[in-house]
C-alpha cells in the first residue's frame, strides 16, 4: 500500500468524519481518478508530416514516462477553418490514472513536482469546481523528476484534473488539503 493511500485511510477519513459529521466511512469523499492531458496545438502547426509524427511521439513518450502509462491520442471531432483544424487529426494526448498508479502520481505531484515548479506559491481555491474537483496546470513538463531537461527537445505544458466524489467545493478542498496538496488558505 502506498503512503498516500495509507494516510487517507488512517488520518483523512477520521478527520473528515469528525469535521463534516459523516456517520459512515464510505460517505467520506475520495479521489476517484487523475486525468493528465496535453494539447499539441502550436507545437505541430506548420510542420511537415514527418516532423509532426516525431513531435507527437516525443510528447507521448514523455507523458508516458511521467504517468507510467501509455497515453491515448485524442483526435479532433470536426473541422474548424479558423483554427486550421481538419476533422479526425491528432490534437492531444491524455492519460487517466486510477488505483495504485493514481496514488503514486499524486504523491510525486505533492512531494516533488509542485515544489520544483517555477514561481509556485500554492494552489488557489479558485482552481476547484463546484463539485470539489481540482484543475491544475503545470507550465513545463520538465518539472517532473522523470524528465531530464537536456534530453527534452520540446517543452510542453500539462493539465491535471483530480476528480473526487465530494458533493461540494468545501469538501473537495478539505479532502485534498488533508492529503497534503499545498492549497492556499
Amino acid at each position: 500500500m502506498n503512503k498516500l493511500e495509507e494516510k487517507y485511510k488512517k488520518e483523512v477519513i477520521p478527520g473528515m468524519m469528525k469535521k463534516f459529521g459523516y456517520k459512515n466511512r464510505l460517505a467520506v469523499p475520495r479521489v476517484l481518478k487523475v486525468v493528465v492531458n496535453t494539447g499539441f496545438g502550436k507545437t505541430i502547426s506548420g510542420k511537415t508530416s514527418d516532423e509532426t509524427k516525431k513531435t507527437i511521439n516525443g510528447i507521448s513518450e514523455d507523458l508516458g514516462l511521467i504517468t507510467g502509462q501509455k497515453p491515448l491520442l485524442t483526435k479532433s471531432r470536426k473541422s474548424i477553418a479558423g483554427f486550421k483544424l481538419r476533422e479526425n487529426i491528432v490534437i492531444g494526448a491524455k492519460v487517466t490514472l486510477r488505483g495504485k498508479r493514481m496514488y503514486d502520481f499524486m504523491e510525486r505531484i505533492i512531494d516533488m513536482t509542485l515544489p520544483r515548479s517555477r514561481d509556485f506559491r500554492g494552489i488557489d481555491t479558485a482552481s476547484f469546481d463546484k463539485k470539489g474537483n481540482l484543475n491544475l496546470a503545470v507550465k513545463e513538463h520538465i518539472a517532473f523528476p522523470e524528465i531530464s531537461p537536456e534530453r527534452s527537445k520540446i517543452i510542453f505544458g500539462l493539465e491535471l484534473t483530480v476528480v473526487t466524489n465530494a458533493g461540494t467545493n468545501k469538501e473537495g478542498v478539505e479532502l485534498l488539503r488533508a492529503l497534503g496538496f499545498p492549497i492556499k488558505i
